[in-house]
């Protein structure tokens, strides 16, 4: 199992600025940190279930390599990083226009008294659906043979929750310091979005893209 494809898609997942930012306005809500946690505990199912059906598709029994299950998981790998490539070229492109002013979702008015449930059933519908699914086709190649393999799927669970976790923890440990903290990085990533879509975006398309033709060329 490619550990380092997993662990890219993981930080990607995780500092994604898309679903960053609705957290940004849960956490720091009335009963925020309860809320928080939910969001995270629905992050992190969402991301179990994803890695648990994966590896029950497969029978924990990974494709050989060069044969058509594995060239059609690299072949989706290689769409998913096409996908994010133009991603990033729209992003671009838009740079200079004029963004219209985007009307918030109806869930965002009524934050404060948002339940727990609400707050855990939202986090899986923002996930970002595309790195998800490019972690899910580096996943097909796992075996769980051994505490390492264990360790390796946790780890991409726990990394691409860990901004969340981070922030959760630190607005529960010190709260009143963290009103104040999550209000710039909100502002910081309100100003900044198009900037890391293009970055991440790029960078983990070009190398899903390039990594998939290695192993298929090779």
């Amino acid at each position: 199992m490619p550990v380092l494809n997993l662990m890219l898609i993981g930080v990607a997942v995780a500092l994604d600025p898309l679903p960053l930012t609705p957290f940004l306005i849960v956490l720091p809500s009335r009963r925020g940190t309860i809320k928080g946690a939910a969001f995270v505990f629905g992050w992190l199912v969402s991301l179990a279930i994803v890695v648990t059906v994966t590896i029950a598709a497969t029978g924990n029994n990974p494709p050989k390599p060069a044969t058509v299950p594995s060239l059609a998981a690299l072949a989706i790998k290689i769409a998913l990083g096409v996908v994010l490539v133009m991603i990033a070229l729209r992003h671009i492109r838009a740079r200079n226009k004029p963004k219209p002013p985007r009307k918030p979702p109806k869930w965002q008015e009524h934050v404060d008294n948002m339940s727990p449930w609400f707050a855990m059933l939202l986090a899986p519908t923002l996930q970002p659906w595309v790195l998800i699914g490019a972690g899910a086709a580096t996943v097909v190649e796992a075996k769980l043979s051994s505490w390492e393999s264990f360790l390796a799927l946790f780890g991409y669970c726990v990394l691409a929750s860990a901004s969340y976790l981070a922030m959760e923890i630190y607005a529960v440990v010190r709260p009143s310091q963290s009103q104040a903290l999550l209000a710039r990085f909100r502002t910081w990533i309100d100003t900044h979005t198009d900037q890391v879509i293009i970055v991440g975006s790029l960078i983990i398309g070009f190398w899903l893209i390039a990594n998939s033709i290695y192993l298929i060329v090779t």
